[in-house]
């Protein structure tokens, strides 16, 4: 039976159309021909150094197009792929290279090194099941210990055939860092369509519209924060009737805000996603139910299923994870009795089969398509000098979905700025995790026998921006 095996991507699009752009990033292109001749090469390289079949090979570099191959180098070796957030402190790396246990650490020099290897051996292709893990994606535990999330080939490749067309469409943006998921599953689908995928590694309006401008751009996925820069921008200077598809997700989406894109960009349809790193896609609300449907993420997407237990969103995918990697106690925990994935998310359906996400049913935070898991921010926080006690909780916000939001208890005489405390986080924690709002409170509300905070009181005693 034919395999759906992640380097076959990259063969079939080169023998198919290898002159087209693959991607582009800051002017600089590479073809499908461009992209599997360097793949072959760091073939070559990463066998030298003895890579091979299930070795994790960590990517810790910022977003570039030198990447792309090592990706499906990986992949072609079987290999499993790894990326690693290059921001992070050498402190929160740590306990992510001892889940992941690499046989290789690449950064940007060491992937010089790899592409100056003149290695001329061949390379043997493994025997590659679809089941076998491909790509190892970290996501915040509820305590603050990582869970390596680990994709098998099909998982990735039924992700990207829901939204695949036959035929090539044109460009596609891709906003999101190399370290995400969405900074490789999005591109995936494009090249399943022998598309191009421009990569825009600011997410301000300028580079952005620029790129939609400059490549032709028919697709932009972006959060409703980024939406909203780039409405607020002078786009008088750019031709953007390219565009057809204006999607977002992730964070709450108000109804403002889709008629404000609809009315910047009357050529355009947009759908709402829901889904996550673990799960694939779970919703999508199609642009037909846009407007009639506020608020809602749609009924089931392809391949899922989706049910309510105890108000709990859980689903059942095609693209489902393998597990959490090398953490059998976590995956279980993620999973009911009969396989399904406990989504986290508390849920409504309404009686045409919609859902609604209206909380959460664990403590961890999203915000701006980030994962922050509150225990860890606790930690940090409370070391301030100024701080006698202190929690952060998830607070609602239009833009990004929830903002961490630091609730402290001042030491008598103290005073505190969220500038001085997001400066205290500076190389703590990775950016994403700094609060983004202050509270001063008299006391952190714990439970009386565990002392444990009470976040969704916090959460609750303030109003949502």
């Amino acid at each position: 039976m034919q395999q759906l095996l992640v380097g076959d991507v990259l063969w079939r699009a080169a023998a198919r159309t290898p002159r087209r752009v693959a991607a582009t990033l800051e002017g600089r292109s590479v073809t499908y021909a461009d992209v599997a001749a360097a793949t072959e090469q760091l073939c070559r390289a990463l066998a030298a150094r003895g890579i091979g079949h299930r070795d994790r090979v960590v990517w810790k570099g910022e977003t570039t197009l030198d990447a792309i191959p090592l990706s499906f180098a990986a992949a072609s070796l079987g290999a499993v792929f790894v990326p690693v957030n290059p921001r992070l402190s050498d402190e929160e790396a740590k306990p992510v290279l001892d889940i992941a246990d690499p046989a290789l650490v690449v950064d940007a020099e060491e992937l010089a090194r790899l592409f100056a290897d003149r290695t001329v051996s061949g390379v043997s292709a493994p025997p590659l099941q679809e089941t076998d893990g491909q790509v190892i994606f970290f996501t915040s535990g509820s305590t603050g210990r990582p869970k390596g999330v680990e994709l098998s080939h099909r998982a990735v490749l039924m992700r990207s055939l829901v939204d695949a067309t036959p035929t090539p469409s044109g460009p596609v943006l891709c906003l999101m860092p190399q370290f995400h998921m969405a900074g490789w599953q999005g591109p995936t689908t494009v090249w399943v369509c022998c598309d191009e995928v421009v990569y825009v590694t600011r997410a301000d309006a300028e580079p952005i519209l620029s790129a939609v401008h400059d490549r032709r751009a028919v697709r932009v996925y972006a959060i409703p924060a980024v939406w909203r820069r780039i409405l607020e921008a002078d786009r008088t200077r750019y031709d953007l009737t390219s565009l057809r598809v204006a999607d977002t997700g992730t964070s709450a989406t108000t109804p403002e805000l889709l008629h404000a894109i609809a009315d910047a960009f009357p050529g355009t349809t947009t759908t709402i996603s829901y889904g996550s790193t673990e799960a694939g896609g779970v919703c999508r609300l199609p642009a037909a139910d846009v407007f009639r449907k506020p608020g809602s993420v749609g009924p089931p997407a392809v391949g899922a299923q989706v049910r309510l237990d105890d108000g709990e969103m859980v689903t059942q995918t095609l693209a489902l994870m393998n597990g959490y990697f090398r953490d059998a106690e976590a995956t279980a925990a993620a999973m009911t009795e009969d396989g399904w994935y406990r989504t986290g998310d508390l849920a409504e359906r309404d009686d045409e089969g919609y859902y609604s996400i209206v909380g959460r049913a664990k403590d961890i935070i999203r915000t701006g398509g980030e994962t922050v898991a509150p225990a860890e921010v606790d930690v940090v926080v409370q070391a301030h000098p100024a701080v006698a006690d202190a929690a952060v909780a998830g607070v609602a916000h239009d833009d990004w979905g929830e903002i961490v939001t630091a609730f402290v208890v001042l030491r008598p005489g103290a005073t505190l700025e969220l500038g001085e405390l997001r400066a205290f986080c500076d190389g703590r924690l990775a950016t994403f995790k700094h609060p983004r709002r202050l509270v001063v409170v008299e006391e952190i509300p714990r439970t009386g026998a565990t002392r444990q905070v009470q976040r969704r009181l916090l959460a609750a005693s303030v109003t949502p921006s």
